[in-house]
């Protein structure tokens, strides 16, 4: 569930609160002190607050940054179809890494200094403007190498979140705000490693400095909070994750669709493209299932499981999303689009396939599950997708019954665990 208004750290004194009617010859005056400022201190939330949900501000941010992952997407299409999937699928990580960073250095923060205020809403769009520059510039990243636009993208957004850090910090002391002042030195710094990418021609020594800038990006969070961890909100942060993966998928969904419609308008192949369209829906059915079958949380209790989990979504985004890139490849084989082989292509969709269930079983499911047959079942599953990869011209449907199949197990398997100790609790009476 999403708020309808946005929220602010003190209900009782937030935008949504109503105010009775004024009585007559009631002070007006003091009607205006009970508002509140339209400029407000940013101070911590509490870890313990109720009712603690996504604002409307977030969810907006979320859909402007879905739009720089479709453009990531729609080249990575255009990249493997064309036979350049190694050099495709390079870009589309390093690009993907600065769209899912920003995104995650922005979700913890709010979870903890969100105090919604005319500057904070502001300083937000100014990052939601600085992924939108992004977007612009992937196509010119994808078929010219040059990330210029990119970088400047990321640069903006990145200004924008030390800019938050800054404002955290003057409105704290002591621990909170040397941690605070550290997450906005440390993102400065990491920009200055970032125009080294730029100034590099070579292709090969640029993978490098990016490998380099990524470590070291992931590890200010680590250095900044070191000493004292920040207030995040584990249902906050887990529903805002939540609401990232469906948004995700759902993007998945919509590049897939006009895949087919298009296959089957400009082509005429409806034999053709209707394996790969009921496959491609069972997948991503099964992966908005598997990902949502536990609430995790309750296993965010400090920063050394939440930057795990955390940083892991790296992959289940990237994935996700990369789902939806190969059901487009798929669809452009078949009807005779794309310059590689039909196993090649069905691995495009196979091969993120398996990654997701994977990482969602290492970050989530593991840790709920009984037994060796429930912990098997996810990377079991993953193989047998791999294995769909050289079912020809079924490989897509294969790879979608074998999610399906993998959502009925885990469901039959749970419950018949929940049945056994339920008959365990009433012998044990």
């Amino acid at each position: 569930m999403t708020s309808s208004t946005p929220h602010d750290p003190h209900p009782h004194h937030g935008p949504e609160a109503h105010h009775a009617p004024q009585a007559p010859g009631a002070s007006r005056p003091h009607q205006e002190r009970s508002r509140p400022s339209p400029v407000r201190r940013m101070v911590e939330r509490g870890r313990d607050e109720q009712h603690r949900v996504a604002s409307s501000l977030e969810l907006f941010f979320d859909l402007c940054f879905v739009v720089a992952v479709a453009q990531g997407g729609v080249e990575l299409v255009h990249a493997i179809a064309e036979g350049h999937a190694g050099s495709g699928v390079v870009n589309y990580a390093r690009i993907f890494f600065a769209i899912w960073w920003a995104w995650m250095n922005f979700t913890w923060f709010a979870s903890a200094y969100d105090n919604d205020d005319v500057i904070y809403r502001l300083v937000t769009l100014v990052q939601i403007a600085g992924v939108l520059v992004l977007a612009a510039g992937v196509s010119r990243a994808f078929e010219d190498d040059d990330f210029t636009v990119v970088w400047l993208g990321y640069l903006i957004m990145r200004v924008a979140m030390a800019a938050h850090w800054l404002r955290a910090a003057r409105s704290s002391s002591g621990a909170e705000r040397k941690v605070a002042l550290r997450y906005a030195g440390g993102v400065l710094v990491c920009q200055v490693g970032w125009l080294a990418l730029m100034l590099t021609p070579d292709w090969a020594v640029q993978s490098w400095i990016f490998l380099a800038m990524a470590v070291l990006e992931m590890c200010v969070p680590v250095f900044a909070e070191r000493d004292r961890q920040t207030s995040w909100h584990a249902h906050h942060i887990s529903e805002r994750y939540g609401l990232f993966t469906i948004i995700v998928i759902g993007e998945t969904i919509a590049a897939a669709t006009v895949a087919v419609k298009s296959g089957i308008e400009e082509h005429d192949a409806l034999g053709e493209l209707l394996p790969i369209a009921a496959g491609g829906l069972l997948i991503v059915f099964a992966a908005w299932w598997i990902y949502f079958a536990v609430p995790i949380h309750d296993r965010l209790h400090d920063n050394r499981q939440a930057f795990v989990w955390g940083y892991g979504h790296y992959l289940i985004f990237a994935s996700a999303a990369a789902i939806g890139a190969g059901i487009e490849v798929a669809v452009e084989q078949a009807v005779g689009e794309a310059h590689l082989s039909r196993t090649a292509a069905s691995a495009a969709v196979t091969i993120p396939c398996a990654v997701f269930l994977v990482m969602v079983w290492a970050l989530h499911a593991r840790f709920f599950k009984v037994g060796i047959a429930q912990q098997l079942t996810l990377p079991v599953s993953a193989l047998a997708v791999l294995a769909c990869t050289f079912a020809g011209h079924w490989a897509v449907l294969a790879a979608g019954i074998v999610t399906a199949l993998t959502v009925a197990a885990g469901m039959t398997l749970s419950t018949r665990a929940g049945r056994a100790e339920a008959v365990v609790r009433a012998e044990s009476w």
